[in-house]
């Protein structure tokens, strides 16, 4: 169900242009505090992922393939050398970027990315060292390539996670085969979950089963874009785009089913029902909550930061179709209200992210994209 009753959608009241020739803003008032947003910088193309390096810097992907740093101030360096194979091809390309938790000591990043191999196209995770002149990649190995591969261009997932215990997270799409998401020897619509070296962690919920895949952690999903680790119980949430309707987050326990195609919130894009038209089944996990019409979500953060103790503990999501920044307050598990930042500005919203000084940061789905920082204004 879409929470519409709690929706309280952000009133534009002020826009303030600062004529620099690296830096706009705007403020807004929402409906707890104030923000200013500004452009950092207009000049990626595409962007997809954005994480910080432990000096405030952000490292961004572009989906054509290449990899950025970003400064504080907008600045951005050439394309690091090195990047991963990827294949540009249609929702396919370079997609996430997470950096090590323990990057001053290893300068690890890990990618996803779609690859084509000789059967078709794939979602893939490699890791590699930024070089001590931050110029290229090296030592790049690939640690994970869903199998198997199709040539539709569709529904790649591909958010990377670091859990508490060091083990990595690896969203999936069910590349545009559905069927493939119930099935156990796949890969497709999955949760992978890896050590850091891209072996296989001993407690994997299916590990031992001559029938499945030892990598997955929980099946039965569509296409994962937005994943985060909840800061107090350490568990993994996700968020998915449904077909017509039905995108949905959840919260995947080891060797959970999550019910795509079998169940769905939504309906064909045609307007037929999906399957029997289930929204729920015995032994299929039901989302904590819905949306339809879809939201289409990015990327997805809990607010950990300083800058808005009105924010603390709230879940921060990329809006495609929604083209704003939705911000989710939580009880627990459950949704209680939602309020939608950045509808001003009209474009869609790829990923976020909380810097560490506690700002938030977002970047924008376009050929222009654009790094946006927003900060409260006291």
């Amino acid at each position: 169900m879409l929470f519409r009753s709690l929706i309280g959608l952000s009133a534009l009241v002020i826009f303030v242009r600062i004529s620099t020739p690296v830096l706009s803003a705007e403020m807004f008032e929402t409906e707890k505090v104030t923000i200013s947003v500004e452009v950092l910088t207009d000049k990626l193309q595409q962007p997809w992922g954005i994480d910080f390096l432990p000096d405030r810097r952000m490292i961004v992907t572009e989906k054509p393939g290449r990899i950025r740093i970003v400064t504080r101030d907008g600045k951005m360096s050439p394309p690091i050398k090195n990047p991963p194979h990827r294949a540009y091809y249609g929702q396919g390309g370079l997609l996430d970027v997470t950096v090590h938790p323990d990057f001053v000591k290893t300068r690890l990043l890990y990618f996803s990315y779609a690859e084509q191999g000789q059967n078709g196209y794939y979602t893939a995770l490699m890791r590699g060292r930024l070089s001590a002149d931050e110029t290229a990649l090296e030592n790049g190995k690939v640690l994970f390539r869903q199998t198997p591969a199709f040539g539709d261009p569709r529904h790649f997932g591909s958010r990377v996670v670091f859990a508490p215990d060091g083990s990595v997270f690896l969203t999936t799409g069910d590349r545009g085969n559905r069927q493939q998401a119930q099935h156990l020897h796949s890969h497709i619509g999955k949760v992978i979950r890896l050590t850091a070296e891209g072996g296989i962690p001993p407690d994997n919920p299916f590990i031992g089963r001559k029938t499945a895949k030892p990598e997955i952690w929980s099946y039965g999903h569509r296409n994962i874009q937005g994943a985060a680790i909840h800061p107090a119980t350490g568990k993994l949430w996700t968020i998915e785009h449904g077909p017509r309707g039905g995108d949905e987050i959840n919260i995947p326990a080891p060797g959970a089913n999550h019910g795509w195609p079998v169940v769905s919130h939504g309906i064909e894009y045609s307007g037929g029902q999906i399957g029997d038209g289930l929204k729920a089944a015995p032994g299929m996990a039901d989302p904590i909550v819905t949306w339809t019409p879809v939201i289409a979500p990015g990327g997805m953060t809990f607010y950990t930061g300083d800058l808005f103790p009105e924010w603390r503990g709230d879940l921060l999501i990329g809006g495609l179709r929604a083209r704003a920044v939705v911000r989710l307050e939580l009880n627990g598990d459950k949704v209680v209200r939602e309020e939608r930042l950045l509808r001003q500005i009209g474009t869609r919203i790829r990923d976020v992210a909380v810097g560490p000084e506690g700002a938030v940061y977002a970047i924008t789905d376009e050929t222009n994209g654009k790094v946006l920082r927003i900060t409260p204004v006291r």
